[in-house]
């Protein structure tokens, strides 16, 4: 670790963002760790918890890439603004439901689900805010930055949550959460933008021009799809590790210790990102095929402790290929399109878990929490090798963007 590992930290805008930023995480893990085991103890099904976690990536899979039109098309920090204050309301509603004694699984559902458009569209304008606070040398060493404050509040957020939901409920945690929200509001305020972008003039085919923009790009494309897969298929932490909590016959306290131990190996993974400075695609492939082996092999561990143990390097292999692949797209892409690159880069990511959770769901529930955490280890393992043996040489990469490309023609004519 290098001076370089923190340079983006030298501009003053981006320190006032990440302070927001280091209460909305925390706030977020803590609600995160709630409602999770808050579903599973109404339900006592882990398809249940899956189901939760579709209704908040739902719109994102179906209209995610709007969300870029959006943010290329309007200044970004009102976007952030708006939204981090529907996130407030959010939570605050659900905190409601929850202290007067009414809340029931579909309401999480239907909240998760609000929360789920509120995210489509604070999200590709965060990503790509980065760019107007810091100096444009510091881009991926911000991104790394933004990824290690997000984990390493991971480390408060989970223990203070299931500290919160076994001793006065889960209530109370989106209470706290709700007044996270707040935080950031007032640093965004008070923030000076280094650079703004000027908004892209609004015009006909703007959506269509993102998706061609990516499949134009095989390098954008290869990442896409191995950002694809592990979203869809690796990243199912909350049906897994509540149910190997089970497994090794414990509560939402192991749980939550769970989610610390991911959060330390996820700052390590994050700072390692942050000191490199370049990001090649092999890295990228070669942490997806890391994280996916270690997932697996998690799976078949005999006891907690070699659980606990695995599910460090499983975290650092995470954060690393998260940080590398983010920074490598938003590089790669001209200004004028990185809004909508960057919202089906996310797309692809959460967006598709609504298509992985409810499977993995399915076989945590009939096979057991072993085979649902094999098979969301084993899926992005065979990718990321299948990827690195044809995908750099091969077009066929740029299947994903083709059909998503397609699919809003189809759209677009059915309207």
């Amino acid at each position: 670790m290098t001076a370089a590992t923190f340079s983006a930290l030298a501009a003053p805008s981006y320190r006032t963002y990440l302070t927001g930023q280091v209460f909305a995480n925390t706030g977020m893990w803590m609600a995160s760790i709630a409602q999770d085991w808050l579903v599973l103890e109404m339900t006592g099904s882990s398809a249940a918890v899956g189901i939760t976690m579709a209704m908040s990536f739902l719109p994102m899979l179906l209209f995610g890439v709007y969300g870029g039109v959006i943010a290329d098309r309007y200044p970004k920090r009102r976007i952030l603004l708006a939204t981090q204050s529907c996130f407030a309301v959010v939570q605050a509603v659900l905190a409601a439901v929850c202290l007067l004694g009414y809340v029931r699984a579909w309401q999480v559902w239907v909240l998760a689900l609000a929360g789920g458009f509120v995210f489509l569209v604070d999200n590709p304008a965060r990503q790509v805010f980065v760019h107007e606070i810091v100096d444009g040398g510091d881009i991926r060493n911000a991104i790394a930055l933004n990824g290690a404050v997000l984990h390493a509040t991971r480390l408060v957020g989970p223990a203070v949550g299931a500290l919160l939901v076994s001793s006065i409920g889960a209530g109370w945690a989106f209470a706290v959460n709700a007044a996270c929200c707040v935080v950031p509001v007032v640093t965004l305020l008070r923030l000076h933008p280094v650079a703004v972008a000027p908004p892209a003039p609004r015009g006909k085919g703007q959506l269509l021009e993102g998706l061609r923009y990516v499949r134009r790009h095989p390098q954008i494309a290869r990442i896409i799809v191995m950002v694809a897969t592990v979203g869809m298929m690796g990243l199912n932490f909350p049906i897994v590790l509540t149910a190997m909590a089970r497994e090794f016959g414990r509560g939402a306290g192991t749980y939550g210790m769970f989610n610390v131990v991911l959060a330390l190996g996820s700052v390590a993974g994050a700072l390692w990102a942050a000191g490199r400075s370049r990001a090649r695609t092999r890295q990228i492939l070669l942490a997806a095929l890391v994280f996916g082996l270690t997932q697996a092999g998690a799976a078949f561990a005999p006891d907690l402790g070699v659980f606990v143990l695995l599910l460090v390097p499983m975290a650092l292999a995470n954060l690393a290929f998260q940080a590398l692949a983010n920074s490598r797209v938003q590089l790669a892409t001209e200004p004028e399109y990185r809004g909508r690159v960057m919202a089906i880069y996310m797309l692809v990511f959460i967006g598709t878990t609504p298509l992985g959770a409810p499977l993995v769901g399915a076989v945590t529930s009939a096979w057991g929490p072993r085979a649902g955490m094999a098979l969301c280890g084993l899926v992005p393992a065979v990718v990321a090798v299948a990827l690195g043996a044809f995908g750099l040489r091969g077009a066929w990469a740029s299947v994903l963007p083709t059909v998503l490309t397609r699919s809003a023609l189809g759209t677009k004519e059915a309207t």
